[in-house]
This record gives C-alpha cells, structure tokens and sequence, in this order.
C-alpha cells in the first residue's frame, strides 16, 4: 500500500524505540518475531483510517504501534497454548527461545501498550483498546473451550472469530476516527469496516489451512485440525457430507489425529465446502465494502475498498 508507505517506516521507528529494554532478552525474542514479517494490517487499517478522515497528528504512528504490540503478544501467547513450531515460514519465538520467555515477553508487550496508550492522552482510546484486549483474551478462552468439540456451528465459530480476530481490526479502525473526531456515525462505519475485514481474512485463513502452499502461507498445514480446531471448512463439510463422512470429520476434529488429514481434505473438497467458506468470507467483504463507501470519498478510502476486495485472492 504505496499510500501509506511513509507512514509505515514512521510506525517501524515507534515499534524499534518502543522495544529497547535493560533486560537483553526481552528485546530479543520481541525482535525476532516482528522482524519475522506479517502483513502489518493492522497498523495499517488504523493509519487508513486516519488518511481518509483527514487525521495527520504523530499520535497516528504511537497508536498503529500499540495495535502492532496487542497483535504480537498474542501471537506469542497463542503460539504456546497451540503448540505451533512454524510461524511465517520461520520457527516459531517459543521452538526457538521456549515457553517460558514466550509467554512473558507477550507480557512485556502487553505492558508497554498500556505505557504507550497514556502517552495519546485520550480516555476514549484507552477505554476502545482495553476492551478489545480484554474481548481478546476471551475469545482466546472461548477457542480453548472449543478444541476437539465437534458440535460447535457457525454461529459459535463466528462468535469465537470475531472475538479473537476481528476486535483487534475494529478497534484499529475505530482509534483512526477517534483520533479523527469523527462524528458516532463515521466512528460506528469505520468499525463496522474493521470487524467484517477482521472476519473475512480469519475466515479465509481458516480455508487456507486446507488449501494452501506451506511455502507460501509459512505454516504447517492441518495445524487447525491437529489442534481440534472447528472452522467453518469443517462445519458446513460435516453438515454437507454423508453420515460416515460426517463421523470421519467428528473423530478427527475430537482426537486431531493428523493421518486423517487426507481423508479429511478430501472431504472438504468433494462436499463443497470450501466454496461455502470462501462466500461466507465474500459476504463479508461486501459489508467492509458497504461500509467504507459511507467514508469520505478520497485516494484512502478507494485504498480502503481495494483491501477488502483483494482479501478473497489471499494465499498466505
């Protein structure tokens, strides 16, 4: 997004000050996984936002970083409960620093969010980013309660995936036009944009654990079965697919035993429920797109739709 660029690097300068610790460890196992790349979408939604709502204060660039911060302690910390060893094509921070400084790195991040969130200044930042943090954490609770339970359906997935993925892009949206003194209806638009983007790229993350290149996606693919994870691939296959089908999918999901994950894949694909998945994920993109139209028409805002719009191309 050459439309942010510069604001970006700007971002960058926050995250690299932001990181300096006494404590050598600290700085590097926080290093090691923000260098590790990541689409930084986040931080970019929020600085969107401010583009297109004609926001240009340096509190941008604070508040993209916290975002970024809120992201990477959660990686850290979702990475030892999910027992994950490859994260963006690289090892991931606990195979290779361990559990232990994993866990309270995440904590240190989360620690200096909240440093950082006094410097805006602004209770109402502070009282949209505590509580996305907080419907965070719960969601991540939620997901744990679910694993290995075959029973969930969508309405359950959706709840869980809005909580622990979508809040965090709506409450960067939100933040840009707060910071914008966007009037409610602006404000409530921008995180509408954000929770449907957050939940489309979720749900096509979830596709590409069936679908996609471990090359280019950086992961293993199957992780979400191993785990016991129910995504929608695997919902609307059990609800699609025969009686033996559905039982092949239940026993896998509830023992995440990874020598099903061909039959399982074969499943997903011959029932269709993939391209259930993908428009599910479209839907929600028109209503990113429906909401950002309702935003100032300028070069961010087209930048806005565009994201939403390229969001079903995704492969990694």
């Amino acid at each position: 997004m050459a439309i942010i660029a510069q604001d970006m690097r700007e971002v960058d300068v926050v995250i690299t000050h932001r990181l300096e610790s006494g404590v050598p460890l600290v700085g590097q196992v926080s290093r090691y996984i923000i260098s590790a790349g990541g689409k930084r979408l986040r931080p970019a939604l929020l600085l969107l936002m401010c583009g297109t709502l004609g926001y240009t204060g340096a509190q941008r660039f604070n508040l993209a970083a916290v975002v970024e911060f809120i992201h990477t302690s959660t990686l850290l910390h979702d990475d030892v409960v999910d027992d994950s060893s490859m994260r963006r094509g690289n090892p991931t921070a606990n195979e290779t620093f361990g559990n232990p400084a994993s866990v309270l790195v995440g904590d240190f991040l989360y620690s200096r969010c909240f440093q950082m969130m006094v410097d805006a200044q602004n209770m109402r930042i502070m009282e949209v980013l505590a509580e996305a943090t907080n419907v965070i954490a719960e969601g991540e609770v939620m997901q744990l309660m679910n694993m290995h339970n075959a029973a969930l359906d969508e309405a359950g997935y959706l709840h869980v995936i809005r909580s622990k993925t979508a809040k965090l892009f709506e409450a960067s949206a939100r933040v840009g036009a707060i910071l914008a003194n966007a009037s409610p209806d602006i404000e409530a638009a921008c995180a509408d944009y954000g929770q449907a983007l957050g939940t489309a790229f979720q749900i096509i993350d979830d596709v590409l654990d069936y679908t996609g290149d471990v090359a280019v996606m950086g992961k293993n693919l199957g992780d979400d079965l191993r785990e016991g994870k129910t995504t929608l691939p695997l919902i609307a296959a059990m609800q699609r697919g025969t009686a033996s089908e559905r039982e092949l999918i239940q026993s896998a999901i509830e023992t995440g035993k990874l020598e099903l994950i061909d039959q399982v894949v074969a499943i997903v694909q011959a029932t269709g429920a993939l391209d259930v998945a993908r428009q599910a994920a479209a839907d929600e993109a028109r209503r990113a797109i429906a909401a950002a139209e309702l935003l100032p028409d300028n070069a961010h805002r087209q930048c806005l739709i565009q994201l939403a719009a390229q969001l079903l191309e995704r492969q990694s």
